[in-house]
């Protein structure tokens, strides 16, 4: 039996920039690998239909997704689980270092595990985004502090790519299996 993989919807809920660039650097590199690819944001609530596979991501809050995020795979589940789903968050916890942050570094938040139980993502990986440093209260520069985290944009471009590549790379097996 032959799988064809001919869309893939590349979506992503942000609010400030960081989520959607990881998004935009994704899905340019599947169409440089011959993917016909969508870039679509999720509070536009995109449809599923004619998409052959999936790579959502979003922004991390209060550890969870973004609402659009999680409104479109709740509202979308079943449709989710009968295609290959990648799911990626861009948020701080990636980024944290010392004893705390190694730590945090390595729990799934249970509102994001919740999710992946549900829509049976292929993979799920959390990416470091751009923390800035102003405009962040003083309780929170200090939990940042506390927990190892540090300013700047900290998105691990070469960890993306090799990511996508893994992405495209299954693509195409399941085009020519």
């Amino acid at each position: 039996m032959t799988n064809h993989i001919d869309r893939v919807l590349v979506g992503y809920a942000g609010t400030a920039g960081s989520t959607k660039s990881v998004a935009e650097f994704i899905a340019a590199r599947l169409r440089a690998r011959g993917l016909t690819t969508d870039l679509r944001d999720l509070a536009e609530k995109p449809s599923v239909d004619g998409y052959d596979a999936l790579v959502l991501g979003s922004g991390v809050r209060d550890a969870a997704l973004l609402p659009s995020a999680e409104n479109f795979m709740w509202h979308n589940a079943d449709a989710l689980r009968t295609r290959p789903v990648w799911l990626f968050s861009v948020g701080i916890s990636p980024s944290l270092r010392g004893p705390l942050g190694n730590l945090l570094r390595e729990v799934v938040p249970t509102r994001i595990a919740e999710l992946c139980e549900l829509i049976e993502p292929r993979d799920y990986h959390a990416f470091a985004g751009v923390v800035p440093r102003t405009g962040a209260a003083l309780p929170a520069r200090f939990l940042l502090w506390l927990c190892g985290g540090r300013y700047g944009d900290l998105r691990d471009w070469p960890g993306i790519e090799a990511w996508t590549t893994g992405i495209a790379e299954y693509l195409h097996g399941a085009v020519t299996a």
